[in-house]
């Protein structure tokens, strides 16, 4: 089978398309999977891009989505012909946070999908949704359960709610779609006043260009007439940190998922601790997660196919899209 490993130097261009012999098996509690789409994510192209010794030979991509081709003994979970879809932490089944690095994940610590085939325990994936094609199921992995736990999971969003997500970007954009679907009320941030249309005709309540109007969090506080948003989506980092505790209303959450302006700076503690603001780090979430996100998924109906659109074309993901469609390897890149 074809695959798709990173090299012995760093960079996009020493990224390898090698053969490979399809994986034996499945043994006891094992499922054997056809991969049919993956999707990109930054973490994806920061492997891809960093290299490095100990992901020198690592076979990409830590979203998959396939069909099952075969169960091994014991295994009543899934059954030949399901569509299924990988998790991000296979050892991470349900709970608290049991993962405090990368070490588990596909396409980083060990092996992941950018691949034809792959034999993994039935932890490693969980269905897709119904009436999902693989490439839609595909983005579910990060992207869209990292929205869904920061949103349901942590945030326990009802009805009626006010959320804020900054960007455009995978993560920003599943948390508009499954925001919408439990009946919130949605403000977008971007410098793309395309992308801010885009983001309305999937829903956006408000929308803020923040090139046009760097104090934001002031427009945010005159559309809620001075009350705030509930929940901010938070993947700027120390940047923007900031402004979302001023958007934030008393009592609110503010889930920081990203770091785009740095991996330290300045934060305004003491506003934070007269709003009575909950800061909630968190990355992506347990496999029970993933299974209440596909659960939702189907009692709402909600799409991803614009979203998988979108998620392609933002910042520097379209470098590794172009390097494997150089690699011949396109189904997994598409």
């Amino acid at each position: 089978m074809k695959a798709i490993k990173v090299g012995a130097q760093a960079g996009l261009e020493h990224l390898q398309l090698v053969e490979l012999s399809e994986p034996q098996g499945p043994g006891h509690g094992e499922i054997r999977v056809r991969v049919h789409a993956s999707s990109l994510n930054y973490h994806d192209y920061g492997v891809a891009k960093r290299g490095g010794p100990k992901h020198t030979g690592r076979i990409l991509m830590a979203d998959g989505a396939g069909v099952v081709e075969a169960v091994g003994e014991g295994v009543t979970e899934f059954k030949k012909g399901d569509n299924v879809v990988s998790t991000f932490f296979p050892t991470w089944l349900q709970g608290q946070p049991a993962e405090g690095d990368f070490s588990t994940v596909p396409g980083d610590g060990v092996d992941g999908y950018a691949c034809e085939v792959v034999v993994r325990p039935t932890s490693w994936f969980t269905h897709a949704p119904k009436g999902y094609s693989h490439a839609e199921a595909a983005t579910l992995t990060t992207a869209g359960l990292t929205a869904w736990r920061a949103l349901v999971g942590d945030g326990l969003l009802k009805a009626g709610d006010t959320v804020l997500t900054l960007g455009t970007g995978g993560v920003s954009i599943f948390a508009l779609q499954i925001a919408k679907a439990m009946g919130a009320v949605v403000v977008v941030t971007s410098s793309s006043d395309d992308k801010l249309e885009r983001a309305r005709l999937l829903g956006a309540d408000h929308t803020i260009n923040y090139k046009a109007e760097p104090e934001w969090a002031k427009a945010v506080q005159r559309w809620t007439n001075g009350r705030g948003v509930d929940q901010v989506i938070e993947l700027g980092g120390p940047g923007t940190l900031p402004q979302a505790i001023a958007a934030a209303r008393v009592g609110g959450q503010i889930s920081l998922i990203g770091t785009l302006t740095g991996g330290a700076g300045q934060v305004p503690t003491a506003a934070m601790m007269i709003k009575q603001i909950r800061l909630q780090g968190l990355i992506v979430g347990s496999r029970l997660q993933q299974q209440q996100m596909v659960k939702g998924i189907e009692a709402t109906g909600a799409n991803s196919g614009l979203l998988f659109n979108i998620a392609l074309s933002y910042g520097g993901r379209t470098e590794i899209v172009d390097a494997c469609r150089r690699l011949a390897l396109r189904k997994i890149c598409s």
